[in-house]
């Protein structure tokens, strides 16, 4: 976790570095557009890990249930 950290607060000073050196514009606006980005840099993983976690859950469900209709019908056959 502290890498992904680094490497977000050095991805976003190294934007802002090139932002500074090829635009004229006053910087001041770069930093919110970098503060932005470096947030969203952190927080896209925990984002799709809960993405992933809820569609093991509903896979892992589905197969409960399968399970459970599977048994109930070879209860009423048998």
């Amino acid at each position: 976790m502290l890498q992904h950290i680094i490497g977000s607060v050095v991805g976003a000073a190294i934007t802002w570095g090139v932002l500074v050196l090829t635009s004229a514009a006053d910087s001041s606006e770069y930093i919110t557009a970098v503060a932005i980005g470096a947030v969203a840099a952190m927080l896209w993983p925990w984002v799709i890990g809960l993405f992933l976690a809820r569609r093991v859950k509903q896979r892992r469900d589905d197969k409960i249930q399968e399970e459970v209709d599977r048994q109930i019908n070879a209860q009423k056959g048998g």
